[in-house]
């Protein structure tokens, strides 16, 4: 289907409509070989509150973006590639249904459908352009993911510290690391993941100090690496000093493997 409408007039107006909806806020869409096979609005669980958003499934890319004038006017245009997406299906909560997560290596977030038979049109119809693209570029599947943001209303207490109660002055902040809502003391370090940005993000002390560690780690690895290879002597090296863990380590907090996601508007129909 995708090579039969690749190069057709029809695949390119409605490229050019979608384009046309998000105006001069957004990216020009068309690109030879993509092809637009359907769209529909999902409800994407956002740190506020869930809100409507406008999706479209491409055979290489998936965009989405907020809605002003519904199938007219649309703003906040966010481009994904495929490639880099893995799916994982969630149960329901009391607030929302027909849930499942898009994890990329960037960001992941949550979104969720009408109907349980939307949910299955979706996942199926994203897991075959995945496949097929994976294998068209030989690339393997995305293994590390963004973690995704705990809502702010998950919460009314800071997730490490577990005692600061988040209030009117009081602000909720969110590591960029582990994804949890935590408060400015139990936050106040900046740590650089060129992965998700070229500036250094926000995270929770716990996040930071894992993070040094695994920094200090491969750098030691690549010093080792570095160092000529020296001739075998007559004697046993040092084993080196042992180090206990520091007692900040064993401080009561959040467990960091904690896991919060556990793997009217239809569908339109795919263009065929």
């Amino acid at each position: 289907m995708v090579d039969h409408l690749a190069n057709t007039e029809i695949n390119s107006q409605r490229i050019a409509a979608v384009e046309n909806c998000f105006g001069a806020s957004g990216q020009p869409l068309a690109l030879p070989g993509r092809v637009l096979l359907g769209e529909g609005i999902l409800t994407k669980e956002c740190r506020k509150k869930p809100k409507p958003r406008i999706f479209f499934l491409f055979n290489d890319i998936l965009v989405y973006g907020s809605i002003i004038i519904n199938k007219r006017k649309y703003n906040s245009q966010h481009i994904i590639p495929l490639e880099d997406v893995t799916l994982e299906t969630l149960p329901d909560t009391l607030q929302m249904k027909n849930r499942w997560m898009i994890k990329t290596s960037k960001k992941s977030f949550v979104v969720s459908a009408a109907s349980l038979t939307e949910r299955k049109e979706w996942i199926s119809h994203l897991e075959e352009c995945i496949k097929h693209l994976l294998t068209k570029t030989g690339r393997q599947p995305c293994r590390e993911h963004a973690a995704p943001w705990i809502p702010d209303k998950a919460t009314d207490i800071c997730m490490r510290c577990t005692q600061t109660k988040f209030s009117t002055l009081t602000r909720r902040h969110h590591c960029r690391k582990c994804g949890f809502v935590v408060c400015a003391d139990c936050s106040r370090q900046r740590f650089l993941m060129p992965r998700l940005s070229p500036k250094p993000l926000r995270v929770c002390n716990l996040c930071y100090r894992q993070l040094l560690a695994e920094e200090k780690k491969e750098a030691e690895a690549e010093r080792r690496q570095a160092e000529p290879i020296r001739p075998a002597m007559g004697y046993e090296p040092s084993s080196g000093d042992d180090s206990d863990k520091s007692d900040d380590e064993k401080a009561e907090q959040w467990p960091a493997d904690t896991e919060f996601y556990t793997s009217e508007v239809s569908w339109s129909s795919f263009h065929s």
